[in-house]
């Protein structure tokens, strides 16, 4: 049996931010900008807040079997709350949408690496 692997995302809104919390998460903008983000297993969270109150989380995770990414999208949604709440920003209309790369597409690259080892 392979190991799958698992992309997961989690959104969700900042809810009731104080004027402290507000200036904490502008202090670490850069180290959330969405051109730093990634997929890790610990999570990876980008935001705006300047623009606006909406983040994900970015999340790397594995599993034997297809139903393994629903237990893997529940463990990426309360690493989110967690780390939320252990910092005490407010948050609301959590969401998560995950992705087996097992049964992603292959892109024009892969596809043409793929047809020179069967030919």
């Amino acid at each position: 049996m392979s190991t799958r692997t698992f992309r997961i995302t989690v959104r969700g809104v900042f809810d009731g931010l104080g004027a402290d919390q507000r200036a904490a998460l502008l202090a670490d903008a850069a180290e959330h900008d969405v051109l730093r983000a990634a997929f890790t297993p610990e999570g990876h969270l980008s935001y705006d807040i300047a623009a606006r109150s909406a983040f994900t989380f970015r999340f790397v995770d594995t599993g034997e079997e297809e139903e393994d990414i629903l237990d893997a999208s529940e463990r990426a949604e309360t690493a989110a709350e967690a780390w939320l709440t252990a910092r005490g920003y407010g948050f609301k209309n959590l969401r998560s949408t995950a992705e087996d790369l097992s049964q992603a597409p292959l892109g024009k690259r892969q596809r043409r690496e793929a047809a020179r080892k069967y030919t």
